[in-house]
């Protein structure tokens, strides 16, 4: 179900499998450096299925940069939706992003370091649904600011506690797998007691 989507997800499983296998390689080399003989060769597709079924290379990268978005923007919007209290919509957000950062950490990757190379209409749209993904956070603070358990939190300040998040995929590896719970626990801790009233 997607949530916050103008549209169906209209990606086929043999796209995502293709997406799964080429963002590694593009988080690893950059998209400019990756041609298609290599995504070829690693998607196990020759060039005229490949392009059947990913349109061209920037829709490729773009789809990269944004399923895992779209999926991150629906369990969040799903949790902001619950009547859960404050400190548990943290928690279950704070999970949500850890385990986006862990299990498609070359997507993220891929996503900051090559935005660059969309075209401007493809930018504006993945930086809108970051956007979108930012004003779930803010209204779990603004919820927990009128129920007397955050403190006033401004943009800045969130942005900055997102930031703690989204930048642990330069530290945090695939390894960590067994970690995202608790790795969840202490960030999601670290934005209550930044946030917490009094």
């Amino acid at each position: 179900m997607a949530v916050l989507s103008d549209t169906p997800d209209p990606i086929s499983g043999t796209t995502r499998q293709i997406m799964k296998a080429v963002a590694p390689l593009f988080a690893e080399r950059g998209f400019g450096a990756v041609g298609t003989a290599e995504i070829c060769a690693v998607s196990g597709h020759g060039k005229g299925a490949l392009y059947h079924h990913i349109g061209s290379k920037e829709s490729l990268l773009y789809n990269i940069m944004t399923v895992y978005l779209r999926d991150l923007l629906d369990d969040a919007a799903a949790v902001v939706a619950s009547t859960i209290d404050t400190e548990s919509r943290v928690k279950a957000l704070s999970l949500g992003l850890m385990q986006a950062v862990i299990q498609t950490n070359a997507e993220m990757t891929v996503c900051f370091r090559e935005v660059h190379a969309l075209s401007p209409d493809k930018r504006r749209d993945v930086l809108r649904l970051h956007g979108d993904y930012y004003r779930l956070w803010e209204r779990v603070a603004n919820d927990g600011r009128d129920t007397g358990v955050f403190r006033p939190v401004d943009s800045d300040e969130l942005k900055g506690l997102l930031g703690m998040y989204f930048y642990s995929f330069l530290w945090v590896s695939s390894a960590r797998v067994g970690d995202i719970e608790a790795l969840a626990e202490k960030f999601s801790g670290i934005v209550m007691r930044a946030c917490r009233a009094n």
